[in-house]
C-alpha cells in the first residue's frame, strides 16, 4: 500500500511527541510506501493533479524507537500523481487551506482520503459543533459566534455565568483562548476590539462560550476512529495558565471515559462517519463538547504513554481495511462491466 501524508514539512516534526510521525512509523513498519507532501507542493501537470513529494526510502530494519526512526530515515524528492496512491492522510495544521481541497477534488473518487474532502470543508472550523442538534445544551455549552461587538457585550451581560471563554474562530492549539469575567467589564470592550478588528480594516469572528464549571481542572481529549472512541487523556492546566493544551504548558493524565462522555461519543459518532470524518479528536469538559479537531488531531503519543496502548495500530488497521474495501469494490465493478461488454 502507498500512502501520501499531506502535512507540514519533515523538518518541522518534533520526534518527541509528534502524532503524525507515529502514524508514519507504523506504516513504514508494515512495509507500506510512504510519501509526505505539504499543501504548497501540490501542482497540476497536463491536467493531472500531482505533488512534489518527499518519499521515505525503504529501511531494511525499521527501528522500534520512533526517535531513532526519525534520525535514520532518508528521503528523496519526486513528483508523483496523487491518484496513484492508495490513500491520502490529511495531517496539516489549521487553518485549512481551501485551495488544497480544490486540488483534492480531482482525486477524491480515486483515492481513499482521511478525512474526506467534503468533511474537511464542513468541519474545519469551530462552528462545526452547531451541526449536532442540542436545543437544551446537554452536550454543547451555550455558544455565540459573531464579529458584532455590541451583540457580544450584550450576550456577556445577559449570561447567567460570571465567567465566559473568549477565543478566535480560527485559532488552534489553545492560541488566543482567554477567560473573561463580568467583574472586569471595563476590560472586555478593549479585548473585543483587539480580537475583532484588524489593522488592515477587516474584521474576524470570535467565539463566546459559557464557562463550564470544573474547567479550571482541565479538559479531556478523546480520539475517535470511525465514530468510536479509541483513547483518551485528561489535560491539566499549568500553574500559570487556564488552558490545558500541552503547547500551553499543560500536562496529561490517564483517563477513563465517564458515562456522560460515552453518551456524547455515541451521539456525535454517526454524524462524524456520515461526513467522512473518520479520525477525529474532540475536547470535552464536564461531559460537554467544546471543540472538534478534524485536520490533524494530536495526542497519540501522550495517550500511548499514560495508557500503555498503541493508538496508531488501530488507526492504520482501519486505513488498510478501507483501502481493501475500496479496491475490492473497484475490482467487482470492473468485472461486472467486463461481463456486460463480453455479452
Amino acid at each position: 500500500m502507498n500512502i501520501c501524508f499531506l502535512m507540514y514539512s519533515w523538518e518541522e516534526i518534533n520526534p518527541e511527541n509528534d502524532s503524525t510521525l507515529t502514524l508514519i512509523h507504523e506504516c513504514v513498519k508494515r512495509g507500506h510506501g510512504v510519501a509526505i507532501c505539504t499543501p504548497s507542493n501540490l501542482t497540476i501537470r497536463n491536467s493531472v493533479t500531482n505533488a512534489f513529494c518527499a518519499i521515505i526510502n525503504r529501511i531494511d530494519k525499521v527501528p522500534t524507537s520512533i526517535k531513532s526512526f526519525y534520525k535514520k530515515a532518508t528521503l528523496r524528492e519526486e513528483m508523483l500523481p496523487l491518484a496513484g496512491f492508495d490513500a491520502i492522510f490529511m495531517r496539516g495544521n489549521p487553518p485549512l487551506d481551501p485551495l488544497m481541497l480544490n486540488f483534492l477534488d480531482s482525486v477524491k473518487d480515486d483515492v481513499f482520503v482521511i478525512n474526506s474532502v467534503e468533511g474537511m470543508r464542513e468541519a474545519n472550523n469551530k462552528l462545526y459543533t452547531a451541526v449536532f442538534e442540542d436545543p437544551n445544551n446537554e452536550i454543547i455549552p451555550v455558544t455565540h459566534v459573531s464579529k458584532n461587538k455590541d451583540y457580544l457585550i450584550k450576550m456577556i451581560e445577559e449570561s447567567p455565568c460570571d465567567k465566559m471563554i473568549l477565543k478566535p474562530l480560527n485559532g488552534y492549539g489553545g492560541s488566543g483562548v482567554i477567560l473573561i469575567e463580568k467583574s472586569a467589564m471595563s476590560n472586555i470592550n478593549s479585548l473585543l476590539d483587539f480580537y475583532i478588528y484588524k489593522s488592515d480594516g477587516s474584521s474576524d469572528y470570535v467565539i463566546l462560550q459559557d464557562y463550564i464549571e470544573g474547567a479550571e481542572k482541565g479538559d479531556v481529549r478523546i480520539l475517535l476512529l470511525n465514530g468510536k472512541p479509541i483513547g483518551a487523556m485528561r489535560r491539566i492546566p499549568g500553574d500559570k495558565d487556564h488552558r490545558s493544551n500541552i503547547t500551553a504548558g499543560g500536562r496529561v493524565e490517564k483517563h477513563k471515559l465517564t458515562a456522560a462522555e460515552k453518551k456524547l461519543c455515541e451521539k456525535i459518532g454517526p454524524k462524524l462517519v456520515k461526513d467522512g470524518l473518520y479520525f477525529v479528536g474532540i475536547d470535552v469538559i464536564g461531559g460537554k463538547l467544546v471543540e472538534v479537531n478534524v485536520m490533524s488531531p494530536g495526542g497519540i503519543t501522550y495517550i500511548n504513554k499514560v495508557s500503555k496502548v498503541k493508538i496508531q495500530e488501530k488507526v492504520i488497521d482501519f486505513l488498510e481495511s478501507k483501502v481493501l474495501e475500496k479496491n475490492a469494490s473497484f475490482r467487482r465493478m470492473t468485472d461486472l462491466k467486463r461481463r456486460v461488454d463480453e455479452a
